[in-house]
């Protein structure tokens, strides 16, 4: 079988084209001195379509999942402001009381003094 010359590299591996959409896996090896290259398997090769096959798929999902942390950032954005507002009416609760018992005690410490 003659090999072609084309090549493609993916991911560290190197495939080298034989028959169209066919590929063998090779990886080089020393031996006194001379490298030669060994086939470690054949087999259909990731192809242009496959490729955009997988790449679409893989934004998808991670579309998907950006849309899910979205939505729980909002919810949990809304959870903290209603958490805020009720502390913001406790507090102003709060400081309604201690007005009204400042004015009472101040009524009251200026009776005495007349």
């Amino acid at each position: 079988m003659r090999v072609q010359t084309a090549t493609q590299q993916m991911s560290g591996t190197q495939y080298v084209a034989g028959m169209p959409n066919q590929f063998a896996r090779v990886s080089t090896i020393n031996t006194l001195g001379s490298p030669q290259a060994m086939v470690l398997n054949t087999g259909m090769g990731p192809n242009a379509q496959q490729l955009a096959e997988e790449s679409a798929r893989k934004r998808e999902l991670r579309l998907m999942k950006n849309r899910e942390a979205a939505k729980e950032c909002r919810r949990k954005k809304k959870d903290y402001v209603k958490c805020l507002e009720n502390r913001v009416a406790v507090l102003e609760a709060q400081n309604k009381t201690l007005i009204d018992e400042l004015k009472a005690l101040k009524d009251l410490y200026c009776h005495k003094s007349e």
